[in-house]
């Protein structure tokens, strides 16, 4: 196994490219992405100067959720190939100095896992406590009044024990009862399988739903003016809820503390996903804290369904800096899970251009999603072509999570653009094509080559991968803010508009090191930024 020389700190302020393998490239022509996909296709992703890939869940599933619900943790569907190819992917992958995390989803697993079918049999038996089971109340209804993320009760009655037990997300995904310290130690032997194997960390699924009250409380109701749609659409109940009790528990830390021991034997690190619509940035502070939590923690701000203004920016920044500046964040605009950001923002070719230099030069890791480098717009699709059990529950005022998840494309003249032989599993738009790889490789103004340059941007300037960074500074629509490290700093200036602003520039003498976007003239301490200007200056 090619194994990568890694200091400590690796991670911090990272590019990781996240790849969802159904969608990436199919090598075996059954219109389904793979292992062996991802392998042939890694070039692309050294070619983008990443640091590492996120590889969303490709374990052994009934693939009722797509593979994040697991019926066994160490072993790869047939659908994506073999621990041979697994193999494969580690060692293309770090040939090209590029680290590898994958996604473990431990708060639950399928109701096909054989945990899960031992722990249903009786009350009594050696698993009968590894789930969350409870008895009815006195009228057999469920035992309080969590809600399902993917609609209805969090409960599901079993006839075999005649109990009900706790499901967050499909009822075919059982949660795991993480007070009973043997279903810890058999998760930390999963992350060991992994790490021995060969990677460099993991992305950790829904981390804050792992524990669940002991005494199974109701939730209490949240009042209208507090909802909103950061990790639930607004259709779904789930959001009419403060969840105090059926996440967010104080133990979770614990645990957490029992998992980052594991990585620091092997250098590896994880990037944990809180969800939460009210305390996600708090609890994204409380958990990578210090030396002995996460290391860092997605960011749901910038996936949300509202406007990326510089007033919005601010106050995201501003929020984590009062709740969580002795934690790391790891920022991303799209993935996996959302409607893609330049259909959910509106973008035009130079909008896009701005925010991926913006999401480079902010502080904390950052992730991009397959596609994203390519400008791929939300595909959208009929019912009759949704996969998503989300999308079919909620239809038509939320449309699910496939018209993020359409394959990728890679060749403007080829069938499925390049992804396929076959009828993929979700449909390629037609308009899709054009944003192929090969086309975007051949005109020098394309999306792909800017992603190339600022990620490499961001490479080239330690202050802008790992520095610390000022208040924002918001100035009609321009947002600004300097980043710091060992005496250099570095400032950053960006026109999130259509129509021309000035800005004045602090008063120190500086060197423009990149401008490329929009038109930008500095003269007598003032900055003429065009329609998507961007200046990037370093201080002399």
């Amino acid at each position: 196994m090619t194994t990568l020389i890694k200091d400590k700190d690796w991670w911090r302020g990272a590019v990781i490219y996240q790849i969802y393998p159904r969608s990436y490239q199919d090598s075996n022509g059954d219109g389904i992405g793979d292992l062996a996909g991802i392998v042939s296709r890694i070039p692309h992703i050294a070619s983008l100067g990443a640091d590492a890939i996120w590889v969303s869940p490709f374990f052994t599933s009934p693939m009722k959720d797509f593979g994040y619900d697991v019926s066994d943790y160490c072993d790869v569907d047939p659908m994506f190939g073999s621990l041979a190819d697994f193999d494969r992917v580690i060692e293309t992958a770090h040939a090209h100095g590029i680290k590898v995390l994958i996604d473990l989803v431990l708060s639950h697993t399928s109701d096909k896992h054989i945990w899960f079918e031992e722990s249903r049999q009786s009350r009594n038996n050696p698993r009968s406590d590894w789930y969350v089971w409870a008895d009815p109340r006195p009228d057999g209804t469920p035992p309080n009044n969590w809600l399902s993320i993917f609609g209805g009760p969090a409960w599901h009655w079993d006839a075999r024990r005649e109990q009900y037990y706790l499901h967050n997300f499909l009822v075919s995904q059982p949660d795991l009862n993480f007070h009973n310290p043997d279903v810890q130690d058999a998760l930390l032997d999963v992350a060991r399988f992994w790490l021995k194997r060969g990677v460099d960390g993991f992305r950790l699924d829904t981390i804050n739903f792992y524990f669940c009250d002991k005494e199974l409380r109701d939730n209490p109701a949240l009042p209208v003016e507090e909802r909103n749609d950061l990790t639930a659409p607004k259709v779904n109940p789930y959001n009419h809820q403060r969840h105090v009790y059926d996440k967010n528990q104080p133990e979770n830390l614990e645990f957490l503390r029992r998992f980052r021991v594991v990585l620091d034997e092997y250098n590896a690190a994880t990037v944990g996903e809180i969800g939460d619509s009210q305390r996600g940035l708090e609890l994204l502070g409380e958990y990578t804290r210090g030396d002995d939590l996460m290391q860092m923690s997605y960011a749901f701000e910038f996936l949300a369904n509202r406007p990326m203004t510089a007033p919005y920016v601010a106050s995201v920044f501003e929020e984590f800096d009062r709740v969580a500046s002795e934690g790391w964040a790891c920022w991303a605009f799209s993935n996996h899970d959302v409607v893609r950001h330049i259909t959910r923002w509106h973008l035009t070719p130079a909008a896009a251009r701005t925010y991926a230099t913006l999401l480079m030069c902010l502080r904390g890791s950052v992730c991009i999603y397959q596609g994203e480098e390519l400008g791929l717009p939300e595909a959208e699709l009929a019912f009759e072509d949704l996969q998503d059990p989300y999308g079919v529950e909620f239809w038509p005022k939320f449309k699910g999570r496939d018209g993020c998840r359409t394959p990728m494309v890679w060749n403007i003249q080829q069938q499925s653009g390049g992804f396929s032989e076959a009828r993929p599993w979700l449909p390629v738009p037609s308009e899709h094509y054009a944003l192929a790889v090969d086309a975007q490789e051949n005109d020098p103004a394309a999306l792909l080559h800017h992603y190339r340059r600022a990620i490499a941007f961001r490479h080239a300037n330690p202050a802008v991968m790992k520095g610390s960074q000022s208040p924002m500074t918001v100035t009609g629509d321009v947002l600004s803010f300097s980043r710091q490290l060992n005496g250099e700093t570095i400032f950053c200036a960006f026109n999130l508009s259509d129509t021309p602003a000035d800005i004045r520039i602090p008063s120190h003498e500086w060197e423009t090191i990149g401008h490329e976007i929009g038109s930008v003239s500095e003269h007598d301490g003032i900055i003429a930024l065009g329609p998507w200007g961007v200046s990037l200056m370093r201080r002399r």
